[in-house]
């Protein structure tokens, strides 16, 4: 099943159950992968609309942002704030794959590095391109970056 089926079917159950909090954030999910959609009009990727992948892109896009959001919420001590950010967390990583552990990551950052043959930091950008293709939402590419580059560095 694809991401946009899975979306509107968790959407379509959480107004059957009419779990409000959930509902809300699928309805966010559904409009960023519409806004999506509608920023690919007029190029050649309009037929094949936002893909899997695109979906993925930015349901990790939202966990960052609520990640940061709820931080400042904390440090504002806005307490109630936080705890919806979240909350609306819990709901987007329903969709995303498992997190790769530290290991996996340095595993598969090593495994590109060797597939790209990078043998120098001007290589970075074949080695990240990989990464992206193949992990997009299984991992957190800000934090990969500085491992890559300690590996080429």
């Amino acid at each position: 099943m694809d991401m946009r089926t899975r979306v509107a079917t968790a959407l379509k159950e959480a107004m059957k159950a009419k779990d409000a909090e959930r509902l809300s954030t699928l309805r966010l999910i559904n409009a960023a992968i519409k806004d999506r959609d509608i920023a690919l009009r007029g190029t050649e990727d309009e037929a094949k609309g936002c893909g899997d992948t695109d979906v993925l892109g930015i349901l990790g896009r939202m966990v960052k942002q609520r990640q940061e959001s709820a931080r400042a919420y904390e440090e504002g001590g806005r307490l109630e704030l936080a705890e919806k950010e979240l909350g609306e967390i819990k709901v987007i990583e329903d969709f995303l794959p498992k997190q790769l552990s530290e290991d996996e990551s340095a595993a598969a950052v090593d495994a590109a590095i060797a597939e790209v043959g990078a043998t120098s930091i001007r290589d970075m950008g074949k080695v990240m391109g990989i990464l992206k293709g193949k992990y997009t939402g299984q991992m957190d590419f800000g934090k990969v970056g500085p491992l890559v580059k300690d590996r080429l560095g």
